[in-house]
């Protein structure tokens, strides 16, 4: 399978922006990760497809699970925080929680961990292994308040499906 890496400018001020976007990402990503099982190799790539292409973004990386804390892992953006325990911080408590959390103003989410001063909003989603367990999260931060919404969430979501499909 071949692929082709978009340079289109998106726009997420409408839903239907934000989906189009999506979608774009989806086909993107399928053929980046066509036939790849490398653990490193595919979430690098996710983290700078990512990172590239969404607008408003300061971060996109994985923190992976190592006993009771998340190790980081492939990102783009400023150096971040390397160890965070379960529970912790956004990131940790979403491996608690088992779900996506979208954190509209990242000042006021008790425990928030300020890897980059610079970060207000955040959303970080469970990377899941083939037999269901979380293995790490996903985690996006944007200097802009307010940058995620459920629709993102949904939309990162359907991508760390495709990330997880090449764990299996």
């Amino acid at each position: 399978m071949t692929f082709t890496l978009s340079d289109t400018a998106y726009g997420t001020d409408t839903p239907a922006a934000k989906l189009a976007m999506f979608d774009d990402l989806r086909s993107q990503l399928t053929g980046l990760v066509h036939g790849e099982r490398d653990l490193i190799a595919n979430t690098a790539n996710f983290s700078s497809l990512v990172f590239n292409s969404m607008p408003g973004l300061n971060w996109a990386g994985f923190y992976f699970l190592k006993g009771d804390e998340l190790v980081l892992g492939p990102f783009q953006g400023k150096p971040a925080c390397i160890r965070i325990k379960k529970g912790r911080g956004v990131c940790g408590t979403t491996v608690v929680e088992g779900k996506s959390i979208v954190v509209p103003d990242v000042h006021v989410f008790p425990g928030h961990i300020a890897c980059d001063v610079n970060s207000r909003s955040e959303l970080v989603v469970p990377v899941r292994g083939a037999g269901g367990e979380i293995v790490g999260v996903f985690d996006l931060d944007s200097p802009l308040p307010n940058r995620f919404d459920q629709t993102d969430a949904d939309g990162i979501e359907m991508l760390v499906k495709i990330l997880e499909a090449t764990l299996a």
